[in-house]
């Protein structure tokens, strides 16, 4: 079973990867794949979201005869990608808490 992946969490992490170098759609796609089973067609329409929101500007640069538009962050895409990780961190303290507690076995008191 997968677990699904939240809309902020998913901007989060394509923030992330263009935050390590300006990138293009499909290597971006590429790249988060190898971890996270996620589909193109989800994540075109994260990028675009995330340039109307600003947080992401692009850039046309030639490539084999034709333009590749590459991806780069924004001073608030920076900021959304440090408030993003800083909610990450808390989410998942909790959840790491449920998840890694014992469970009491069957008769013991509760």
């Amino acid at each position: 079973m997968a677990i699904q992946i939240s809309a902020e969490l998913l901007d989060g992490i394509v923030l992330a990867v263009v935050q390590q170098a300006d990138t293009y759609g499909y290597a971006l796609t590429q790249q988060i794949q190898e971890t996270i089973d996620v589909s193109p067609s989800t994540l075109y329409p994260v990028l675009r979201r995330l340039k109307a929101q600003g947080a992401l500007s692009t850039y046309d640069k030639p490539f084999g005869g034709r333009n590749r538009r590459y991806y780069q962050l924004t001073p608030l895409g920076e900021q959304i990608l440090r408030d993003t990780e800083k909610n990450w961190q808390t989410h998942k303290t909790q959840i790491d808490y449920f998840l890694s507690k014992p469970q009491p076995k069957e008769g013991d008191a509760q």
